[in-house]
């Protein structure tokens, strides 16, 4: 019960954490006169660098140095393949 309301709770807390940002960047992105396409493929990057940061982090604080090796190695593999697809 306690792990479905904690996966339940880390869902919500994660989609209105990615529409606050994507809110709030355009938002920006408008005051700033700054283009669509520019505020949006760097939200793009920030949101899919950020996990991998954490987990690296906590892996190196932890001391599990192969985890933070194997994210690096399939971070670069998927966006790789994501280029050529």
């Amino acid at each position: 019960m306690t792990l479905t309301l904690s996966l339940i709770a880390g869902i919500s807390l994660l989609f209105l954490g990615g529409h606050y940002l994507v809110e709030y960047a355009v938002r920006l992105a408008v005051r700033l006169n700054v283009s669509s396409l520019v505020i949006g493929s760097t939200i793009v990057a920030f949101g899919t660098s950020a996990p991998e940061l954490l987990v690296s982090l906590d892996a190196v604080l932890t001391d599990h140095d192969d985890i933070v090796i194997g994210n690096i190695i399939g971070s670069n593999i998927a966006n790789l393949l994501l280029v050529l697809s």
